[in-house]
């Protein structure tokens, strides 16, 4: 990559498009010109197409149609690097918030009797289809995640995944602990980090919008017994940990494990 152009493609999926708003407002896309090809970003550039091979590809969205599927998978194939952008792409998105219910419950909810051209599925993560080589979390990501990630790559480097929650921040922060001397209901401790704790900074408890911590160190059943204590029932835990956990394999486990159930 050191003496020609990096070939970049960004696709969406299902989304409110806010993680590439959130990138294309960047004044540092500017100064990347000179060191990428932008083959694929149709916010940016009319003349794109999903069919050219690029070297890094970022995916923002979940996959929630057959067309996506397809899509995806097409997007492996063509490139070297497949980057999931923000929650929806890497946890399935507030969209996933509802899976245990119908699809053709929620579509009439949503549509009514309208008819529309694509084949509709529930909302699941780009990682269900395809492998993903990293992640860049958040609702919308930070940007200087975005920039980390592609400065590392453009320089032949990989960049290191976070694997602490938000409470790190917290602490360094020195905010105090909402969970702890409020007794709110904050998601903090299985959130992964990277936003600086910006919600607590403000007082307001973390709803997890980053999605859980990985390489299992993400203690939904640590988290819902300090709920369960403070008077929560385990609808109420679930609700709140399912808007950007839907699809952890082991968020209802170790609920259930809180409240005597499937041991």
């Amino acid at each position: 990559m050191e003496n020609e152009k990096v070939r970049i493609g960004f696709y969406a999926l299902t989304s409110c498009y806010g993680c590439q708003l959130q990138f294309a407002m960047m004044d540092e896309i500017i100064q990347l010109l000179d060191k990428a090809k932008i083959e694929c970003w149709f916010m940016l550039d009319r003349d794109s197409s999903e069919d050219r091979e690029v070297d890094i590809a970022f995916i923002e969205g979940s996959v929630s149609t057959q067309e996506e599927v397809e899509l995806v998978k097409k997007i492996r194939e063509k490139a070297k690097i497949v980057v999931a952008v923000g929650s929806c792409a890497v946890h399935g998105g507030v969209q996933s918030w509802e899976k245990d219910k119908e699809l053709s419950e929620l579509w009439k909810t949503v549509y009514g009797d309208a008819h529309v051209k694509f084949e509709p599925k529930m909302a699941e993560p780009v990682e269900k289809y395809i492998k993903v080589d990293y992640k860049i979390y958040g609702c919308p990501p930070e940007k200087k995640d975005f920039l980390y990630a592609l400065g590392t790559f453009l320089v032949g480097s990989w960049p290191e995944d976070i694997d602490y929650p938000v409470c790190v921040e917290c602490r360094l922060r020195g905010n105090p602990c909402i969970l702890i001397e409020k007794g709110e209901p904050c998601l903090g401790p299985v959130t992964v980090a990277g936003c600086d704790a910006r919600c607590p900074g403000f007082n307001v408890a973390c709803i997890g919008c980053r999605g859980a911590v990985g390489y299992d160190v993400a203690w939904f059943d640590s988290l819902a017994l300090e709920f369960k204590k403070k008077g929560l029932t385990k609808e109420e835990i679930l609700e709140r940990m399912k808007i950007f956990n839907a699809h952890n394999p082991k968020l209802e486990e170790m609920v259930n494990k809180i409240f005597g159930e499937g041991e």
